[in-house]
């Protein structure tokens, strides 16, 4: 048995569908692993957004 996530409302569920809206849920899986990281940058700024504010880093 494994972890499900709403796809409407993200609430965490074991069921296939969500017992809160009844939409379906899926496994939610991290992104998968690449050197070349295109996301990174903005993961990053982000990241620093919300530990320091919104100034110019």
């Amino acid at each position: 048995m494994k972890i499900r996530k709403c796809i409407s409302c993200g609430r965490y569920t074991f069921r296939e569908e969500c017992p809160e809206c009844h939409s379906q849920t899926y496994y939610p899986k991290p992104p998968r692993f690449s050197l070349t990281d295109k996301y990174g940058k903005y993961r990053r700024k982000l990241k620093l957004v919300k530990l320091y504010g919104d100034k110019d880093h």
